[in-house]
């Protein structure tokens, strides 16, 4: 019977090789963020404008991303999209760790399709009164929305977009079937170079837990001081 070893990941090579998968992994969460949400905030402005052409353009991203399974996406990205582009370009981006930059698109444009329903569901949330109260103060529609609106559907949307993160650092893990170099994908290495199976995935499960653990717990403060911080 085979004992644990657990010096196989708290030090040596092995060690550094689940670090640095775990800290790609944590990259991408934080470049998906920085990119999802201003793109989220976008499509959910389009979907509530007075123009039909944005809202049906909003809707059909919405839709076509939503209904398309995140591996589909990450294959698009890594093998369809950069035979788009001319070899020389192909070329560069292989040679560029392109793994990393298919992933962050993909998830960026998969949070970003969740994301924009829940910023949606927000502003709606606030009555239409404020909206028009704004607008007879002399404010433009992206002034009410700034300075009146999103302040207000933010602090309503923050435990589902808080939720949309801990799917997202779940979904980074997707990442590993193109290559990328994080964190399951530095566990499965680890595994196929040393046959030990249990402390590889020991890692890989407690660092995903620990993470996950900590966005739950952003949530769970949120909701215990919003009521008291509510307007």
């Amino acid at each position: 019977m085979a004992v644990f070893d657990l010096s196989l990941i708290t030090s040596g090579p092995y060690h550094a090789m689940l670090v640095a998968g775990l800290k790609l992994s944590l990259q991408l969460l934080g470049a998906t963020l920085l990119l999802a949400l201003p793109l989220a905030l976008l499509v959910a402005l389009s979907r509530l404008s007075a123009f039909r052409a944005l809202r049906i353009s909003a809707w059909l991203f919405v839709e076509a991303i939503r209904n398309v399974p995140l591996l589909a996406h990450m294959l698009f990205w890594y093998f369809g999209a950069p035979e788009l582009l001319p070899e020389a370009s192909r070329e560069w981006l292989y040679a560029h760790n392109y793994e990393a930059i298919a992933a962050v698109a993909a998830l960026t444009f998969y949070t970003a399709a969740y994301m924009s329903e829940d910023l949606r569901s927000g502003i709606r949330a606030i009555p239409h009164g404020q909206f028009e109260a704004s607008r007879a103060l002399g404010f433009g529609f992206f002034r009410s929305m700034r300075l009146i609106i999103l302040p207000q559907a933010l602090r309503v949307t923050v435990p589902p977009l808080i939720s949309q993160t801990l799917n997202l650092w779940k979904n980074t893990s997707i990442a590993t079937v193109i290559g990328t170099a994080e964190l399951m994908y530095q566990a499965a290495k680890v595994e196929t170079e040393t046959f030990r199976s249990v402390e590889a995935f020991v890692f890989a499960t407690a660092a995903y837990l620990s993470i996950s653990l900590l966005i739950t717990g952003l949530a769970v403060a949120y909701q215990r001081f919003y009521p008291a911080r509510a307007v």
